[in-house]
């Protein structure tokens, strides 16, 4: 077997390769033969059929098998004689040897494929991460315990006007220019104002209204809002109040505790398991700050190329994701491949940076390692035993896992080298951190929160 190996551009590469033509007929020959034993054809009794008649029969398909058979086994010997790792399905197409009265010729095609990207992976001082350093308090605590009662809110009729926190029960009808539009109406909504379930400048007009009293009030929906039509609109929603509601928190008693799952129904031991659980999901969310950081410095370090092939299969995932998301009236098959390029592009690049290190480094998801994080997965939850059996019982999970950990472990020696500086935070600094574009995009879908 002959090989030639060429670069086309980039990552691509254009790979001859010549099997010899005894070769090809050796197998032709077998399998013909191995036919001839059990072939049945008109005139012959099974298995005496003459081989020059199954040749003549039967010879076309089985060299066209043989073929198919001869291209994948050379293509996997020419890739490993030429130490090359390709990325993506090759593109066959043959040259000579394929065609009927060529059979006494080598049979030669090429092969069109990217390979991946050879780097040495590069991380070291020039990354800088800021590290946050957090103090859990005791008013973060007692504002979780706030939360959890304002959960169990309960609303009791009022005779004065309406204020804020307050909720009221409205029948709503919106219009554009006299017309009704689409989802701008509903009866019976309790809507609490100042949550921003609806659109800028909705629950501030309603603030002052009684029950029983009729008004009209004029809102803009934002530029941004996800319905075209009404994006950048005027409208005008007709509101009837069937009642004005004041909030009720109940009372922090051992009832209410047990109701928790605090069994001794004590309330140092709710805020204990609370505290608890703010550790959690504190640590959580300083790794993933941290490990957003290495990731973008190991970016900046390793501008590489991206084999397209790679890019497009991810782009594939990504639109899969957002079909999965989206409505089942929707289809995210007809959206363009650029909404999704920029990202696809970065998690491929991401990826090959992440796998040359651990390459590189002979990282392993040894089973300690691999058993803390799914005990860690599973500490979150009511029953961790049986998670942990759930996701040992799951080899496609397991595998996420030992992916969360070589990730881990990458991290931790970016960070090695990497200069690091601390930098307090609030714990509600790091839990609810300010977007970086306002959310206009406040219109809900369902009943209690259209407009």
């Amino acid at each position: 077997m002959q090989v030639s190996v060429e670069t086309i551009e980039g990552l691509e590469r254009k790979m001859t390769v010549e099997v010899p033509a005894e070769n090809i007929a050796s197998e032709v020959q077998k399998k013909l033969q191995s036919i001839s034993q059990t072939a049945r054809m008109n005139g012959f009794r099974p298995g005496k059929v003459p081989f020059k008649v199954v040749k003549k029969r039967f010879g076309p398909q089985v060299r066209g098998e043989v073929l198919g058979d001869v291209i994948n086994k050379s293509f996997q010997e020419a890739v490993v004689q030429e130490k090359l790792r390709p990325a993506g399905q090759p593109r066959i197409e043959p040259v000579s040897g394929l065609e009927e009265g060529q059979e006494d010729d080598a049979f030669t095609y090429t092969a069109i494929f990217e390979v991946y990207p050879e780097f040495e992976p590069k991380f070291d001082d020039s990354i800088s991460i800021e590290k946050p350093t957090v103090e859990i308090s005791q008013s973060d605590i007692d504002d979780m315990v706030e939360n959890l009662l304002k959960q169990r809110t309960e609303y009791e009729d009022v005779s004065r006007p309406a204020a804020k926190d307050d909720q009221v029960v409205i029948d709503f009808t919106g219009s554009i220019d006299g017309e009704e539009f689409q989802g701008g109406k509903a009866e019976q909504a309790p809507l609490v104002l100042g949550s921003g379930a609806m659109i800028e400048g909705f629950e501030d007009q309603l603030e002052g209204i009684s029950a029983g009293e009729d008004k009209e009030i004029s809102v803009t929906f934002p530029e941004s809002y996800h319905s075209e039509e009404l994006a950048g609109k005027v409208a005008q929603f007709k509101i009837h109040a069937h009642s004005v509601k004041e909030a009720r928190l109940p009372e922090l008693n051992e009832e209410l505790v047990k109701s928790f799952g605090i069994e001794d129904g004590n309330v140092e031991s709710l805020r204990a398991d609370i505290r608890k659980n703010m550790d959690r999901e504190l640590e959580q969310r300083l790794d993933a700050r941290i490990k957003q950081q290495v990731m973008d410095g190991l970016l900046q370090l390793n501008d590489i190329d991206v084999p397209k092939a790679l890019a497009q299969e991810e782009i594939g995932r990504l639109r899969e994701q957002l079909t999965q998301q989206m409505p089942p009236e929707a289809d995210a098959e007809h959206l363009s491949d650029d909404l999704f390029s920029e990202e696809a592009s970065r998690r491929v690049r991401l990826g090959l940076v992440i796998g040359e290190i651990v390459r590189h480094k002979e990282i392993k998801a040894d089973a300690a390692a691999v058993r803390q994080q799914v005990e860690s997965i599973a500490s979150s939850y009511q029953e961790p035993q049986q998670v942990i059996d759930y996701y040992y019982g799951n080899p496609e999970l397991m595998q996420n896992v030992e992916g969360l950990v070589l990730e881990k472990a990458v991290t931790d020696s970016v960070l090695d080298a990497a200069t690091v500086s601390e930098k307090p935070f609030s714990f509600k600094e790091i839990m609810n951190p300010e977007p970086s574009v306002p959310d206009q995009d406040s219109g809900a879908d369902s009943e209690q929160d259209r407009g």
